[in-house]
């Protein structure tokens, strides 16, 4: 049995700009196969030079027939890969097959009742004949291409799903992938496992053992650096590279002044006690608030929280050679990055995306790096990073940590960061963790920033006397992967004791907001 692996055959999903590609790749994912996304403008020939195991077509938001519209290459169809097509991919599948997509006048959006022709087929085998799917289409498949069997309809598509055994040929009209379609991943996973023929091995234990296996082959006999905040990402990155070149590694653990309270015991207490890792403390305290001083634009701040994070690798980099200084010794050439493929996608990297944000583990480094990136967690969700982290024993306390920023605080303090106004900032943030904590709900929610409105003041009373203090805004976010998310619905008992113990106990806060705004249109981060 072949494992599917990062680099060999994976399943390619072709986004046609879709609000969904990136949701797909998770679904595939979910049933233990590599996935990766692709822009729809990338040549079939470059596509196919991938080996893909198996291709999906995405939605979009195009008619297949309109000027301009995304087109598909009747190649990837006649290379004798497996392919599956959603949506607009279904229907661009039906065109270049010689179908006919007309706009019949009979749209469907949202739930919709399909009904399935034959429960044995490949897609809908051990599926009721009658099922809520997820419908957003205004163009119709009106005409089945030769040799495909139309396997499902609804009122309003006729020609819902067809299926050719023979060529591995597969679609549907709705979007298999969101949890609105009730047996939408069994679809998917009908179509992985019994029209591709893929075994489902892409397991943690797989993923640890070839990605050690990656960078023992990319970092050979070199030193590396690896710059740990205790967060997830990086402790699993750092985590993962030792075990792939041990006593190769030493991890710079940055105080910068930007971190929660408690992190900085975190990371040189349990994670040091669990792993054994060579541990370098820096504090860099004074020379980020240097370098941010006075500095109030969103990116600005990050680019030199970016740049000053590598300049304090670059001489701890220097100091660890002169500490190892030999004959035999090799400097240290390469730098490793928790970056995670979210962090990719949104700085416009993966898929031909616009850039959303530059993060510093991907926009944010100046142009000389003097080291060579060893990025293990870069086609990995934050979920598989967890995952992969149990494997190798990363301690609990870290590895279910709620995701906190590179630039930590510096971007959760709208306006110029001052020692001032992290010290407000970081009482407030460990009041409503402890809150959050203390109600059971650091599993159940995805993260929740709180952010300091600097340049704000508004009018309070606090102990019979008028008050001009700061609000904060309290961002509690579910999600699965950060591509998208919905605020939490917290209980108003929890809300309510995280208001009053901020505002009795924290100076200069006399106002807790909450921030009810989905991903999109606002990003999970303030700034």
């Amino acid at each position: 049995m072949t494992h599917s692996t990062l680099q060999e055959r994976p399943v390619v999903v072709v986004d046609f700009g879709a609000q969904y590609a990136q949701l797909i790749a998770r679904r595939v994912r979910e049933a233990k196969v590599f996935s990766e996304v692709v822009p729809h403008t990338m040549p079939a020939a470059e596509l196919l030079a991938k080996h893909p195991a198996a291709i999906i077509l995405s939605g979009g938001p195009s008619s297949v027939y309109a000027a301009g519209a995304p087109s598909l290459d009747p190649a990837l169809l006649e290379a004798g890969v497996p392919v599956f097509g959603m949506c607009y991919g279904f229907q661009a599948m039906a065109a270049a097959l010689g179908g006919e997509v007309a706009q019949t006048g009979l749209s469907e959006f949202g739930a919709t009742e399909a009904t399935i022709a034959d429960t044995t087929s490949t897609l809908f085998d051990g599926q009721p004949a009658a099922q809520s799917v997820w419908m957003s289409h205004g163009d119709s498949v009106s005409v089945a291409p030769a040799g495909m069997r139309v396997t499902a309809s609804t009122a309003g598509a006729p020609i819902a799903a067809f299926e050719d055994d023979e060529r591995r040929l597969y679609g549907v009209q709705w979007h298999p992938e969101v949890l609105h379609s009730d047996h939408g991943q069994q679809v998917l996973e009908n179509f992985l496992h019994r029209g591709a023929g893929l075994p489902g091995d892409w397991t943690p234990a797989h993923v640890v053992e070839e990605l050690v296996a990656q960078v023992r082959e990319q970092v050979g006999d070199k030193r590396v650096i690896c710059g740990l905040s205790g967060g997830v990402d990086s402790s699993v990155a750092a985590a993962l590279v030792q075990r792939a070149v041990g006593e190769q590694l030493t991890c710079v653990f940055v105080d910068h002044g930007l971190l929660r309270a408690g992190e900085a015991e975190q990371v040189e207490e349990d994670f040091v006690a669990a792993t054994g890792v060579d541990l370098v403390v820096v504090d860099a305290r004074d020379q980020f608030l240097d370098a941010l001083a006075g500095v109030s634009d969103p990116e600005d701040k990050r680019k030199i929280i970016g740049r000053e994070f590598i300049r304090v690798f670059e001489q701890a980099a220097r100091d660890i050679v002169g500490a190892h200084a030999g004959a035999d010794d090799h400097p240290v050439e390469f730098l490793v990055q928790g970056t995670l493929y979210p962090d990719v996608v949104e700085s416009g990297g993966g898929t031909g995306t616009a850039n959303i944000k530059s993060h510093h583990n991907v926009g944010g480094l100046p142009d000389d790096l003097q080291f060579t990136l060893v990025e293990p967690l870069r086609l990995l969700f934050k979920d598989e990073v967890r995952q992969v982290g149990l494997e190798l024993g990363v301690p609990e306390a870290i590895v279910w940590r709620q995701p906190f920023p590179g630039p930590g605080l510096g971007i959760r303090i709208v306006g110029a960061v001052t020692r001032e106004r992290l010290d407000i900032l970081r009482a407030a943030d460990a009041i409503a963790r402890a809150e959050l904590s203390a109600a059971g709900l650091d599993r159940s929610i995805w993260q929740c920033p709180v952010v300091l409105l600097a340049d704000v003041r508004s009018v309070g009373v606090q102990g019979d006397g008028r008050t001009y203090g700061h609000p904060v805004v309290l961002r509690p976010v579910s999600s699965e992967d950060a591509m998208t998310a919905d605020w939490s619905r917290v209980p108003y008992d929890v809300l309510a004791a995280i208001s009053t113990r901020i505002t009795n106990e924290v100076r200069d806060i006399n106002r807790v907001v909450l921030d009810v705004t989905s991903k999109p249109p606002g990003t999970i981060e303030w700034e």
